[in-house]
């Protein structure tokens, strides 16, 4: 967790973290993984987008068994269930990359 005022400023004038979370209305599982992702909106700079697979068809066939699914700066993360751990830690791993290594965000379109 993020302790220092100077960092924690640092982090949220940071580029946002585009995590794109793949769903439908009806699954419970997508309510749970938008929730935690709410939870770290305060914590971390996230831009997050939802998208019903069930508004294309190739989304639809690529997902259908595996939602929730979600990408982060357009990399796969996670699916079906994260803790807020598991995603704190992806988070602050994706931010420190950036910072410390230089690698920026992948283009999601």
């Amino acid at each position: 967790m993020v302790t220092s005022p100077s960092l924690l400023a640092g982090i949220m004038n940071a580029k946002p973290i585009v995590a794109e979370l793949y769903t439908t209305e009806e699954c419970s599982l997508c309510r749970e993984m938008r929730s935690v992702l709410d939870r770290l909106r305060g914590e971390y700079p996230l831009a997050i987008r939802e998208i019903d697979i069930r508004a294309d068809a190739s989304l639809l066939g690529r997902f259908a068994e595996e939602i929730p699914v979600l990408y982060l700066d357009g990399r796969k993360a996670f699916k079906y269930r994260v803790s807020e751990a598991a995603l704190r830690r992806k988070l602050t791993f994706l931010l420190w990359q950036r910072r410390i290594l230089g690698v920026a965000a992948k283009e999601t379109s």
